[in-house]
């Protein structure tokens, strides 16, 4: 069996969760890693018995690269895609697919001018009552979406900001709590109602932070096409990650998602309820255990059995990731204008 060659362009705190997934597979060899910290990119190179590098580019000409993983500063998403993508080189990225909605659909539209595959990270998609629900809702179980609301209320202290030369800025993050913390609740309720935007109309604003230009708090209503209104309510100065809140009304009933816990309430009077197994972990290099990396190992596994033939699509295209974008960009823009963002 010939293996693919992969590397991962990013050594910092997500870097664990590609790596592990990586090399449980027996079709995979992790060649390389990239990362501009020479340290770092030296001591994840010298455990997985790879080769270092500072520049991607450098390692995308040395190496016979077929799949990168990037695991970059928001910013540095789109250009480190494109110069693999250019290359022949299939990418899987993390979350945002980048900072402005232009660069993402350039992603897609290079990956598909040179006939290879972009993944971009929801793993939260994968989690025991996303699906519940989501299925609930494909069956027709739970009936149409009526509305729908989240609510997310998590700690980031100026202290977290300090610790990062690129987070807290509009150029490199491309925002706050919303681009960061919030937009995966945001891709679930979009995933949920499963239509195309109608309107955006949010705030935005920097209430208890002294050390970062991005917002810290934002709240706002999108409207869909196909009629649901959902409301959003995000704010990262909070005492601590309080578990994120996702309820639908629901003709059929009300879902509820608290953290990754999951109960609907038919109006028959049936319930059901999903949680994460505690006993589905995974281990990682720097120690961590826990079913959130699970779901990143569920979504990766996917992407690389598209890649061998082994499944006839993608669980989350780059299709996906564009409309997550579209809805955070609207969000931002809605936000700085004061003015309805409509489609």
């Amino acid at each position: 069996m010939k293996k693919r060659r992969v590397a991962i362009i990013g050594c910092g705190n997500i870097f664990p969760m590609h790596a592990a997934s990586i090399t449980e597979r027996e079709d995979l060899d992790l060649i390389a890693v990239c990362d501009i910290k020479k340290e770092r990119a030296d001591e994840k190179a010298r455990q997985y018995s790879a080769k270092a590098y500072e520049n991607y580019e450098d390692m995308m000409d040395q190496e016979e690269l077929d799949v990168v993983h990037i695991c970059l500063p928001h910013y540095l998403h789109a250009p480190a895609s494109m110069a693999a993508t250019k290359r022949k080189i299939h990418v899987m990225t993390e979350k945002p697919m980048t900072i402005e909605y232009e660069d993402a659909k350039a992603m897609i539209d290079s990956a598909k001018e040179n006939g290879v595959t972009l993944g971009v990270i929801f793993q939260n998609r994968y989690n025991p009552g996303s699906q519940l629900i989501k299925n609930m809702l494909h069956s027709g179980e739970l009936g149409k979406v009526k509305a729908g609301k989240l609510q997310v209320t998590w700690d980031r202290s100026d202290e977290y900001y300090q610790n990062s030369d690129w987070k807290g800025t509009w150029d490199k993050e491309g925002g706050g709590v919303i681009i960061d913390q919030a937009i995966h609740t945001l891709d679930l309720m979009r995933w949920f109602v499963d239509s195309e935007l109608k309107y955006v109309d949010a705030s935005i604003s920097n209430r208890a932070h002294q050390l970062i230009e991005v917002e810290d708090a934002a709240e706002g209503v999108i409207a869909y096409r196909n009629g649901v209104v959902t409301a959003f309510h995000a704010i990262n100065y909070y005492t601590y990650d309080a578990p994120v809140e996702i309820e639908l009304h629901c003709e059929k009933g009300i879902a509820k998602m608290v953290a990754d816990k999951a109960t609907v309430t038919l109006h028959d009077g049936r319930t059901f309820i999903a949680d994460h197994n505690p006993l589905e972990t995974f281990t990682y290099d720097s120690g961590v255990k826990g079913y959130w990396g699970v779901s990143h190992v569920k979504q990766i596994n996917n992407f690389y059995d598209f890649l061998q033939g082994e499944v006839d699509h993608l669980d989350i295209p780059a299709e996906e990731g564009l409309k997550t974008q579209q809805m955070i960009c609207a969000i931002y823009e809605s936000g700085k204008s004061n003015q309805r963002v409509r489609f």
